[in-house]
């Protein structure tokens, strides 16, 4: 069987963390077989126009949080009238969504368990069930994992992955309650993508 998640990375080139920690190591598509996908993946990259390159930005931006397009050009346009950084604004957004909240806090592999897992109602947000991936966790929120969700076999590691994976500065983490706390909008977000070329792509 195809994985097309695989795919997706081996096609742009780039690491995009689909697989959470598989894409850390040696198992990695794109270091396994670094060609692009196809029977003339094997051909040469052709240098892409600027339009290419906005495009294949944007591509990443969409399988890195598996949002489609409508959504991402909605969280642009919202970001667009309010004042401050237009990319910025849209990096903090797409990084307070619950999923990836959870995928960042180390309960999850990968954003797309994340996302399966929120969906099925398996964690809360202040105390309240929550069942909306896109849902946007607010500073001083608090994620928890349903306390009759904890016996979740995607839950039995879960101390070998806090010790793995360190949440980012604008989250708090909670080991021995399993639970996390957004403390401050993000910041310092490490992205495998151009921010700013997406922008000017949405800008036109």
């Amino acid at each position: 069987m195809f994985n097309t998640r695989e795919k997706k990375e081996r096609s742009l080139g780039v690491r995009l963390f689909l697989k959470g920690d598989r894409c850390s190591g040696p198992k990695c598509a794109v270091v396994r077989n670094p060609s692009r996908p196809g029977l003339h993946g094997k051909a040469r990259r052709r240098a892409l126009s600027e339009v290419g390159q906005q495009l294949q930005e944007k591509q990443k931006v969409q399988y890195s949080y598996g949002i489609r397009e409508i959504y991402l050009r909605k969280v642009f346009e919202a970001a667009s009238k309010n004042p401050g950084v237009t990319g910025e604004m849209v990096i903090a957004t797409l990084e307070r969504r619950l999923d990836n909240v959870v995928y960042r806090l180390g309960f999850t592999p990968s954003r797309s368990v994340a996302r399966q897992l929120v969906g099925h109602g398996h964690f809360l947000v202040n105390g309240k069930r929550v069942n909306i991936p896109s849902y946007l966790v607010k500073i001083g929120d608090l994620i928890s994992i349903r306390p009759q969700s904890k016996d979740h076999i995607v839950f039995k590691d879960l101390d070998e992955n806090f010790k793995k994976a360190e949440p980012p500065i604008w989250l708090m983490r909670d080991n021995e309650k399993m639970e996390g706390e957004m403390d401050s909008l993000p910041k310092d977000c490490e992205m495998p993508f151009d921010i700013n070329m997406i922008v000017d792509y949405y800008s036109k």
